[in-house]
């Protein structure tokens, strides 16, 4: 098994934290760190693996290859049942998709965008658009807010369970960093969960 990653990206250290969680020794198995911004991604041999040219991706034995978060999720979700992250039950898999949805379109995603639009990292092969990029982060700021309120009555994303969806608010909230939307004083819901969920083991994979 092979895990084709990037040291400083998001998405690939979620993938990382999944893996973890399920008991996977990362230095066990083979990974490969590209350089996003000299272009290794773009490369032939590895868009023959993934045509969409993002990591994480994950290849098996096989030479299967599974890329997107949400997929190698439920893929090591399958294989490696305990612990469950994706739900324990019909009504809680339900809210852990709901929830992941929402962390995924709301927060992941917006940040991604004010990164992309407002740093100009990848400008060698899109347009950047700063005025959408800070569009994007004004989102990501009301989310936090958002989020704040939704964690005084909830323990974790999904109620009392930790799961997917905290991984990915975790990951969405440590790289907003760099588009200057952080944890805030008066976010004390947000800080008590966020020092629970980085305090995980996992967390530093």
């Amino acid at each position: 098994m092979k895990l084709y990653s990037a040291d400083r990206a998001p998405s690939p250290r979620r993938a990382r934290i999944v893996m973890a969680e399920k008991g996977i020794n990362l230095d066990e198995i083979e990974v490969i760190n590209l350089d996003l911004g000299g272009g290794d991604n773009l490369k032939p041999e590895f868009r023959q693996k993934n045509p969409m040219t993002r990591v994480p991706l994950l290849e098996l034995d096989d030479g299967t290859c599974l890329a997107e978060g949400a997929a190698i999720a439920r893929y090591f979700e399958e294989t490696i049942p305990e612990p469950p992250l994706l739900g324990r039950n019909a009504l809680e898999k339900a809210r852990v998709a709901m929830w992941s949805q929402r962390m995924e379109i709301n927060l992941f995603l917006h940040v991604g965008m004010a990164f992309r639009n407002i740093s100009g990292f990848f400008k060698d092969r899109e347009t950047p658009v700063p005025e959408w990029g800070e569009l994007c982060r004004q989102e990501v700021v009301s989310m936090i807010d958002f989020l704040d309120r939704h964690l005084g009555d909830n323990e974790y994303i999904v109620g009392d369970y930790y799961s997917f969806a905290d991984i990915t608010a975790l990951i969405a909230i440590d790289f907003a960093a760099v588009i200057k939307a952080r944890i805030e004083d008066r976010h004390q819901n947000l800080a008590r969960w966020h020092e629970t969920v980085s305090s995980r083991p996992a967390a530093s994979a």
